[in-house]
Formats: structure tokens, C-alpha cells, sequence
């Protein structure tokens, strides 16, 4: 008989990891009166752990929507989301409103610090909300603050630091909670070009130390950093892969730029 070696079982087979974040066929659509507004056309996105992406495109044309759902900021009106193994909107508000506090983070453009907190009770503030003891949480927003430069400001307000220090604020906002995800919102939009580049070498740090990022931007040197860059136009993913091989920005020119307005907010899609 011949020796053929080990016979190879299904178990033997490599499983792929489990995304951090799934979407299958995630469709929105606003209303603007008797109109509708596409703004989301069947997204398909696998993010996983330890991933840099970024998503470029044109003004409006679906970048921030497609945060928000995705997020579960926003209501969808078809398809799934999962977040680190949850079906977002197979939950009650309540429900999803806890996961995303516990598992996900933001960095907005407008910073949205509370101006009569310090750096510090504003970077706590997610730990207190989710139940972590006051002595705890100041602990750890202060290891936070040190770990983004700024551990001598920790008891300044928003309004004595500078753009760019709010920004790492906001950033050691995020973090604080070790969560499974951060989403940023065009995190440099409202920075200096080099106050920018200060918070790309951030948040490149912060990719590197392990945490997964999807990244929504206009700014090309950000938006080309990343692992994977995934470009959208007309509510539709028309790259998703090497930033090496995407499209320039100035050949993803709309068919149309829509804004709405949607629950007293303006929304662009």
C-alpha cells in the first residue's frame, strides 16, 4: 500500500476571519417632497480586523450617507449590516444605540468637543455614558491624552487649544473606549495643510498600534494612505482595492450632486 501521508479533513482548511463590518445591498433613499433621492444603490463592503480603508468621491455623491448607514446613525431601507458579529438593524434603537457606544467611534470634522469640558471630561465622557466608574474613566482618558501628544492639556477647555489639538482630542475621544471600530469623518476638512498632515501621522499611528479605520475623505494624501481605497459616485462603489490603481478624483465627475433636507438637518448625500 502506498504511503500517501495524512489525509487532509475539512478542518484542516484555513477559515477565512469573519469581517469586522459586512454590508450586503444596503439601499437609501431620500425624499424631498414628492421626489426621490437615491442616495445609496445596493453597497456591498467588507471591512476586516486591523484594516486602514478609505472612501473618496465626489460631493455628494454618497460618502457621508454611507457612513451614517453603515454606522447605524442612519436608517436604511434595505440590505444588512453586521458590526463586530451584530445584525444593526435587526436591533431595537435602544439596542443598537448601546452596540455602537461600545463598539464603534467617531472623529467628526467639527470636532463636536463640549466647550465647558476639559480634554479630559470630554475624552471620559463615552466611558461614564457605558457605565465605567468616574476614577476609572479619568484614568484612562488622561493614558489617552498622553498617548496623542497631549497629556499637557488634559485640563484645557476646547476653546485654549488649537484646531489641531482639538482634533487629537476628538481622536483620544475615539479611542478611549477600545473600540472595534472607528469611523472618521473627513477627519482633516477643517484643519491647515499642516496641521493636517499632523493628524494623517496620527492616525497612520494609531492603524498601526492595531485598530481598524474607515476613513471618509476629500483630502487625496490621506485618502491614498490607506490599505484599501474605496471610491464612490452615484450612491455605487465604482473601486474598491489597491489606491495604487484608483481612478484620479478628477475622473469620477458626478452625473448629479443632490442636497436635501432630511428631519430639519442638511444632508448631503
Amino acid at each position: 500500500m502506498n504511503d500517501v501521508g495524512p489525509q487532509r479533513t475539512h478542518t484542516d482548511t484555513p477559515v477565512p476571519p469573519q469581517p469586522i463590518l459586512r454590508a450586503r445591498g444596503v439601499i437609501k433613499t431620500y425624499h424631498a417632497g414628492t421626489q426621490e433621492v437615491p442616495a445609496l444603490r445596493g453597497i456591498d463592503l467588507d471591512v476586516h480586523v486591523g484594516e486602514l480603508v478609505t472612501v473618496m468621491g465626489p460631493s455628494g455623491n454618497g460618502k457621508t450617507t454611507l457612513l451614517n448607514c453603515l454606522s447605524g446613525l442612519d436608517n436604511i431601507d434595505a440590505g444588512t449590516v453586521t458590526v463586530d458579529g451584530a445584525d444593526l438593524f435587526a436591533m431595537s434603537d435602544a439596542k443598537r444605540t448601546r452596540h455602537r457606544a461600545t463598539r464603534m467611534s467617531f472623529v467628526f470634522q467639527a470636532f463636536n468637543l463640549i466647550p465647558v469640558l476639559s480634554a479630559a471630561e470630554n475624552v471620559e465622557l463615552p466611558l461614564l455614558i457605558t457605565g465605567v466608574p468616574h476614577k476609572a474613566a479619568r484614568k484612562r482618558a488622561h493614558d489617552v491624552l498622553g498617548r496623542v501628544g497631549l497629556g499637557d492639556r488634559a485640563d484645557h477647555r476646547p476653546g485654549e487649544l488649537s484646531g489641531g489639538e482639538q482634533q487629537r482630542v476628538t481622536v483620544a475621544r475615539a479611542l478611549v473606549g477600545e473600540p472595534a471600530l472607528i469611523w472618521a469623518d473627513e477627519p482633516t476638512g477643517a484643519l491647515d495643510s499642516r496641521t493636517a498632515g499632523d493628524i494623517i501621522e496620527l492616525l497612520l499611528e494609531v492603524h498601526a498600534a492595531g485598530q481598524t479605520l474607515v476613513i471618509v475623505t476629500h483630502d487625496e494624501g490621506l485618502g491614498r494612505t490607506g490599505q484599501r481605497l474605496v471610491q464612490v459616485r452615484d450612491g455605487r462603489i465604482v473601486h474598491d482595492g489597491d489606491p495604487r490603481t484608483a481612478p484620479a478624483a478628477s475622473e469620477l465627475v458626478p452625473v448629479a450632486a443632490v442636497t436635501v433636507t432630511a428631519t430639519s438637518a442638511e444632508v448631503v448625500l
